[in-house]
């Protein structure tokens, strides 16, 4: 054994994004012992098996203290864990934008046994450090829960292996030096919508603009103007519904 840190690797597969679906889990505690876990749900999630095969690592190690260290390739709950579920709670699990987050009781569980484990241990033992690994780069140990999960989720159960580290054939400690999440890419700002037409109106007159240009040129400066962009033939007839004009009335450009 490298030291009394407990290793566990996590995966979630699912047939179809909903649909049936699994999750895999590898544990090596420090007295030399392997567990293999599994387990299929039919109808879920890929996120959801991703965050139920860690959440069960975690209940099957209630009750056995030691530092653990979780390798998934899940960017999806390592942030949620560690950036983004304290928020969550404290808004009544909504957004920053208010809306309600998604997989809900699965973080809550995960929370939970999380504070469960703080409760039960403390200092080192507690501790939980969260490492990324790519999927499907090679990595023994992602390689491993990743086939476990997969055969799960077509209902086609691997067998597990339980028993003695000396005996198991994957190498759980090959793992890449660095397994830090990947920088964020910035978001790239979306283009403005292309406009359908532009709309004004000066008295009772509507007229209809091909660009914004000639849209401005007549409503600038005139007092009681309005103008409008529209995307579509609908929203263009939504808006002059609104203004209470006919389609018929609206005037081209000149």
């Amino acid at each position: 054994m490298k030291s009394q840190r407990i290793f566990v690797f996590a995966d979630g597969a699912c047939s179809g994004n909903p649909g049936p679906g699994g999750w895999g889990t590898l544990i090596v505690t420090p007295d030399g012992q392997v567990t293999e876990l599994g387990g299929h749900e039919p109808e879920t999630t890929n996120n959801r098996m991703e965050l139920t095969a860690v959440g069960r690592a975690l209940r099957h190690l209630e009750a056995t203290p030691g530092p653990l260290h979780i390798h998934t390739d899940s960017t999806y709950v390592i942030q949620g864990i560690t950036r983004w579920a304290f928020g969550w709670s404290k808004r009544g699990w909504k957004t920053a934008d208010g809306k309600e987050v998604a997989n809900t009781p699965y973080w809550k569980r995960l929370m939970a046994l999380m504070a469960q484990r703080r409760e039960a241990f403390s200092g080192e033992a507690a501790a939980v450090e969260w490492h990324y690994v790519r999927g499907h780069v090679g990595v023994p140990g992602n390689e491993r829960v990743d086939a476990i999960a997969v055969g799960y989720s077509r209902s086609k159960a691997p067998r597990l292996y339980v028993g003695p580290l000396s005996g198991y054939e994957v190498d759980v400690f090959d793992v890449p030096e660095d397994t830090s999440l990947p920088e964020e890419k910035p978001r790239q700002k979306e283009a403005p919508a292309k406009a359908y037409s532009y709309l004004s109106q000066v008295g009772r007159s509507v007229k209809r603009h091909s660009t914004w240009a000639a849209c401005e040129r007549r409503v600038k400066g005139v007092s009681d103007a309005r103008f409008k962009k529209t995307k579509s033939p609908q929203d263009e007839a939504k808006v002059l519904e609104d203004w209470g004009v006919r389609l018929e009335d609206v005037q081209a450009e000149d």
